[in-house]
């Protein structure tokens, strides 16, 4: 001990303290901004790029955006997991370039072009065509670069400067490049057939712009008067008023009934009611009565299994006058309601017993079954409204210019003037009805002159159905998650031809010519290759300002009826042949085909992951994808849709002024993508705090770090001390285990995995533990040196770890790395696990870790009692027997370390106010502990307690060496 009128030694130049200008806050706001213009200035991805030259190509196809508004969290969430995979594959050692890309025609763009045309008080009617397409493209661009803007804000690296937009001439010349393929294989054609048609846009709908949403619907059920057939074929009927009975939510569609059909294995009753007989199915007449004469029915008890439940029964059964098989009735006549024309009974599968009647009201202009029905009897494919969806004059009168939805309570009426409606005309039906996905408006089947690709068109090699060859190339496809193969082979098992035609001004035109003559329309793979070569110079507006005939060989002249004057489709390609040429517009002539991922949100299934195959297979006979991964939707903290009017959205451009984009991006890869991805501040709050502990993580490590060169104080791998072997060891297990995760897309486990080795095993254990090595040893001595190459390490495997999510925190704490390294941690390698695991290293440190923190609770109730207040103020003492006690002894001088106390001894007989630790399960047999105030004094210069010191000594025996 020093004299007393001695002052104390400051020791605090003596000690190692951390030190580091990586700064503790992230401060977001400002390094984001900062990073993205210092990779700009530094072409960061053109160097990634040039360092994978001739490396095997990894090709994620960017399923583009619609430029139109500004970016949301849905947004937010597909490009930041696409650049998590592009940013891992680069840096795992393949060369992927990510080209965005953006859709660019269609609807959307037109109503906005309008709306501001509208604002300015132009009147769209006095611009001709061009300039229209002008303003729409001029739109379009200007919002590439709002959204091009918003995504680099997100830490999103790719061709920026190169992307692929629909609108570029050469995009379009190749779209109509695949169309004329289409043509030249014998799979395009044009017909009359009803398809999805949006009265508020006037224009067609492919299945994936329709949605259901609940509506409610008038529920009729209309007697249709049975010509003179039906009692030939049912003698019990002579001399009765018999009526074929149908159920439609579709009174506008009566007008355009031309049959009514039936299931020809069903049985069906004729029932008396009232003066008329109607016919029903005989399963549906309970349920019918019930909608127009519940009177007629009882309810009675009937044993069914031994119990009994209640049944609908006829209160007078008589009143069944006859039976009869569909089949049988097939080809009977009936009176339309409305008309002086005569309808069929025909017979079709797609009659069933879940609702109406067991008899179909048929409208081959209106339903897709009603029209394959149809064209099986040799019907007219009738459509009575035009498509500003109201009637025409094949209507009469009475409903001529009436719009379909407002004419309902007209028909209504109508029937009930004419007492063939059943039931109350106010009735409703609430069921799901399609809605047009812009406009959220109710769409209707209508049949109008359309293109169409066919989907069971067999082909001349092999025999397949185009149908079958794209589910053969579905089949052959990775779907993550799996589920989503079963989804997209049902929609392809079932749905109808593709439309690909619509009355839109806005997008690529379909390149046919019609006979002024006899309206033949020319469908030839060669005019089409010309217009392409044209479109690629000029754009598509060269189709509609030159004239047909130079684009058809010279002298050209119908083949039907032999005239020379043409006249040009005006109707444009669907908007999903648009984005779904981007396999051959840009990955086969910038990359490569098939692309190894497609990665969308889950409605993909029925849009472009649906529309590319579709493409793909039709005119190269391959999956245009070797993987297609889906994301759910962004909902809120409920689980509840995001909406304007529920006022639920959380915009990103709010979540990076408030937490930045790298919170952002971790709660992308937090999130299980695979489910609706739910968005809160509390969940924002959560990932902070997750944000947080791994910057702080990575701060300890860089503090620890100020005088080590990794090229001159490494020490080898046999020399480390055994602590820090361990640490190397589980660090390799973490790296196998993100890795991975990375290749299996499961990026959550990717943000758990770290944050659990961050904040348990470094945080916790090693870091906790080694504080002391790291602060009082020697600074160039071995112990030290040990730790810091470890810590070395760990910075920098963990920083290549999260470079795919953390890239502003990863790119910035880089560049504090000690030692030469490359210029961006995007021009480094994914790291390997370094080392085996020492699997009986690992055993040892798990046994002895399970005694640390049995013990650290005992320290942490000494502390609640006020016996001790650091913990190196204690004394721990041990007692075991057995095993137990031979591995205690074994490890005993590593022992106080690891509890952070100043003396661990070991006793054979445990003390009174011994308690037993909950090791048994890890080292086979009960240790017993105690914690006592520690022995000696406090040594001024590492804190731990040393009876050297209350001896006299200045410091105690590991300060004086380190101080020697």
């Amino acid at each position: 001990m020093s004299d007393s009128g001695t002052p104390p030694k400051d020791y605090k130049d003596s000690v190692n303290l951390p030190k580091t200008d990586f700064p503790m806050k992230g401060n977001l706001a400002q390094l984001e901004p900062r990073m993205l213009g210092w990779w700009a200035e530094k072409g960061i991805w053109g160097k990634i790029l040039q360092r994978r030259e001739g490396a095997e190509p990894f090709v994620l196809t960017d399923g583009p955006p619609y430029a139109n508004g500004h970016i949301h969290a849905g947004h937010a969430l597909n490009k930041v997991l696409k650049d998590i995979v592009v940013k891992y594959r680069n840096l795992a050692g393949r060369r992927c370039d990510y080209i965005p890309g953006w859709d660019t025609h269609g609807l959307p763009i037109e109503q906005a072009v309008e709306k501001r045309l509208k604002e300015k008080k132009i009147d769209k009617r006095t611009l001709d065509r061009e300039a229209f397409l002008e303003q729409c493209r001029a739109y379009a661009l200007e919002f590439i670069d709002i959204q091009r803007t918003e995504f680099k804000r997100l830490g999103v690296l790719g061709d920026w400067d190169h992307p692929y937009r629909t609108l570029d001439f050469p995009y379009e010349a190749q779209e109509i490049r695949e169309l004329a393929t289409f043509a030249g294989r014998g799979m395009l054609y044009r017909r009359k057939k009803p398809v999805y048609f949006c009265l508020y846009d006037q224009t067609a709908l492919a299945e994936a712009e329709v949605e259901y949403e609940d509506h409610a619907s008038p529920s009729v059920y209309v007697a249709f008067p049975a010509g003179p057939e039906v009692s030939a074929k049912v003698p019990a009927l002579k001399g009765k008023q018999v009526s074929f009975v149908i159920w439609t939510t579709t009174p506008w569609t009566l007008p355009a009934n031309l049959a009514i059909a039936m299931n020809a294995e069903y049985e069906y009753v004729f029932y008396a009611l009232g003066e008329r007989v109607i016919c029903v199915a005989k399963d549906l007449l309970p349920k019918v009565l019930a909608e127009v004469k519940a009177d007629e029915l009882a309810v009675k008890n009937v044993k069914v299994a031994g119990s009994e439940v209640s049944a609908a029964a006829l209160v007078e059964p008589e009143r069944i006058l006859a039976y009869a098989r569909g089949d049988e009735l097939e080809g009977c006549t009936y009176r339309h309601v409305f008309y002086e024309r005569q309808g069929k009974i025909i017979l079709g599968e797609h009659v069933t017993l879940e609702a109406g009647t067991g008899l179909v009201h048929t409208a081959p202009g209106h339903g897709q079954e009603d029209y394959e029905v149809g064209l099986k009897y040799g019907l007219d494919i009738y459509n009575p409204v035009r498509q500003d969806g109201r009637y025409d004059e094949s209507v009469g009168e009475w409903l001529t210019g009436k719009k379909v939805f407002e004419a309902n309570p007209t028909i209504i009426d109508a029937l009930a003037d004419k007492g063939v409606l059943l039931n109350d005309k106010t009735d409703k039906v609430e069921h799901s009805y399609p809605h047009c996905w812009r406009c959220r408006n109710p769409v209707i089947l209508s049949a109008t002159y359309q293109w169409f690709i066919p989907l069971d068109k067999a082909s001349t090699e092999g025999g397949k159905t185009f149908r079958q060859r794209v589910l053969d190339e579905v089949d052959r496809v990775q779907w993550v998650p799996s589920w989503g193969h079963s989804r997209i082979r049902g929609m392809l098992e079932t749905r109808p031809d593709w439309c690909i035609s619509r009355q839109r001004t806005w997008g690529v035109p379909i390149p046919i010519a019609y006979c002024e003559g006899c309206e033949e329309a020319v469908i030839s793979p060669a005019l089409m290759e010309k217009v392409a070569s044209a479109v690629e110079k000029e754009g598509a507006g060269v189709w509609y300002r030159t004239p047909v005939k130079e684009f058809l060989p010279s002298g050209y002249t119908c083949q039907k009826c032999g005239k020379a004057e043409f006249r040009r489709e005006t109707d444009i390609l669907d908007v999903w042949f648009d984005s779904a040429c981007a396999f051959s517009a840009v990955s086969e002539r910038r990359q490569r085909i098939p692309a190894d991922l497609f990665l969308e949100g889950s409605d993909q299934h029925r849009g472009w992951f649906h529309s590319s195959i579709l493409v793909s297979v039709g005119t190269r006979d391959v999956s245009p994808y070797k993987a297609c991964l889906t994301h759910g939707f962004v909902v809120d903290g409920a689980g509840e849709k995001m909406s304007k009017s529920r006022g639920n959205v959380v915009a990103p451009e709010k979540i990076i002024q408030q937490y930045g984009a790298e919170v952002l991006r971790l709660w992308v890869a937090s999130s299980d993508y695979r489910n609706d991805v739910r968005l809160s501040d509390q969940i924002l709050k959560g990932l902070s705090e997750g944000y947080r502990k791994i910057r702080n993580t990575i701060r300890y490590a860089l503090s620890n770090l100020y005088d080590f060169d990794p090229a001159k104080d490494a020490v080898k791998a046999e020399q480390l001390l055994p602590l820090d072997t361990w640490a190397r060891g589980r660090l390799a297990e973490v790296v196998a285990r993100v890795r991975k995760a990375y290749d299996a897309y499961e990026f959550h486990l990717v943000y758990a995995t770290v944050v659990d080795f961050c904040a348990g095993d470094l945080s916790a254990v090693y870091f906790d533990i080694l504080k002391d090595r790291l602060y009082t040893t020697k600074a160039a001595g071995p112990a030290r040196r040990s730790a810091q190459t470890v810590l070395h390490e760990v910075a920098t495997v963990l920083l290549q770890l999260l470079a795919p999510v953390m890239s502003f925190t990863a790119e910035e704490a880089w560049q504090y790395l000690p030692g030469q390294k490359a210029e961006s941690i995007y021009l480094t390698d994914f790291p390997e696990p370094a080392v085996k695991v020492d699997a009986a290293l690992a055993e040892k440190y798990e046994k002895l870790f399970a005694v640390r923190s049995a013990v650290q609770g005992l320290l942490e109730a000494a502390r609640r009692d006020k016996m001790i207040g650091a913990s190196l103020e204690a004394r721990v003492v041990l007692s075991a027997s057995g095993k137990a006690r031979e591995f205690l002894k074994a490890n005993e001088a590593e022992l106080p370390s690891l509890f952070i106390v100043s003396q661990v001894e070991l006793s054979d007989a445990a003390g009174e106010k011994a308690q037993a630790l909950n090791v048994a399960q890890a080292l086979g047999e009960d240790v017993k502990a105690e914690v006592l105030p520690a022995r000696g004094e406090k040594c001024p210069r590492c804190w731990t307690y040393s009876e050297k010191v209350s001896g006299g000594a200045a410091v105690c025996e590991k300060c004086q060496q380190a101080l020697g």
